[in-house]
């Protein structure tokens, strides 16, 4: 076994890294989301609790000029850190592209910051939007004020028709449950108005708020009405390219730990891209035996994040592993 495992595990840590990663900017999080393991307290271990400082964000880029993009938004509310506007600046005078993609509340930001997200051309804005009303919408984002966020993005587009931008773009992700699943048109409409691409979300938690009509939501998201059914027809886990990351988009938490992906909470991969360099992080061992992993070529061991994930198990059940090229390869 010993020496199947050596020969099967990439041991090389003379490559080079990818050009684009994800840096927590915020494990703080001011909503109560009933289902999100940050309300639940989850995260901490792994994660804990901090904002990423502009002086470990300027030396990453100063130190990896080949990195192009860099995603902000994971756990926490990307938009609460208070170095966030200085972050823009210097992304921007660099030309990395920053994306807040994995999702934004935005239920608190300064107009001065509303106005840098398009002065510093931020990409791409996912706004977790689960509702077309404030009745409905507080019912999952609790804590959180509809009206506020709505006018939040209107004065984004406010700053957009200022600058001539069309930074940065704007999807409204709706996370499906059974008390919002009859808001989806409206809220698709609503978006539609706004200027934003629309993109249904299906709920991780059967429990709470179960889905009312299934025929109505599989028309209206086109994925399924649950994960489970996503799984049955598609023979995948839902979100399952989130294991891609570990070969070309590695996660690095806001105090430079290397996650891995921006779905592990559960422990890490090795190294600290602030401490010890991005470079070292994505050639770690840990990382190099996760990735073989993740290819069918090594055995799950208990010191690897991704032995905890159900992703994980449910791609060894069908052996759909990664393949060379980094694509899934059903086996």
């Amino acid at each position: 076994m010993g020496e199947w495992m050596a020969s099967s595990v990439d041991t090389d840590s003379s490559g080079t890294i990818p050009s684009k990663i994800r840096v927590e900017a915020s494990s703080f999080c001011q909503l109560r989301c009933p289902s999100c393991p940050t309300t639940a307290g989850a995260i901490h271990p792994a994660i804990g609790s901090g904002f990423l400082r502009f002086d470990d964000f300027r030396a990453l880029l100063d130190n990896n000029p080949s990195l192009a993009r860099v995603e902000l938004a994971n756990y926490g509310e990307v938009l609460l850190n208070p170095h966030l506007f200085e972050i823009l600046e210097y992304a921007d005078s660099k030309a990395v592209a920053i994306t807040f993609s994995v999702g934004v509340n935005l239920n608190h930001a300064t107009d001065e910051l509303l106005e840098g997200l398009v002065k510093f051309r931020v990409r791409h804005m996912t706004c977790s939007i689960d509702g077309a009303s404030p009745e409905t919408y507080r019912v999952y984002r609790v804590r959180g004020n509809f009206t506020r966020v709505i006018e939040h993005i209107e004065r984004i587009n406010d700053f957009k028709h200022k600058y001539q931008s069309e930074f940065p773009k704007l999807t409204w992700q709706f996370v499906v449950f059974g008390h919002n699943e009859h808001e989806i048109p409206m809220a698709r409409e609503m978006a539609r108005k706004l200027g934003m691409a629309f993109s249904t979300k299906i709920n991780w938690d059967t429990k709470f708020s179960p889905i009312r009509d299934k025929v109505f939501v599989r028309k209206q998201s086109g994925e399924g009405a649950t994960r489970q059914e996503y799984e049955l027809i598609r023979g995948k886990s839902y979100l399952s390219s989130i294991c891609q990351q570990l070969f070309d988009d590695p996660q690095i938490n806001w105090d430079g730990k290397n996650l891995g992906c921006c779905r592990n909470f559960w422990g890490d991969f090795g190294g600290n891209a602030f401490v010890d360099g991005l470079h070292s992080c994505f050639h770690h061992e840990k990382m190099n035996y996760a990735r073989a992993m993740l290819r069918g070529h090594a055995p799950p061991r208990d010191d690897i994040p991704c032995t905890t994930c159900e992703m994980y198990h449910s791609m060894r059940a069908r052996s759909d592993w990664i393949g060379e090229g980094g694509a899934k390869n059903c086996g």
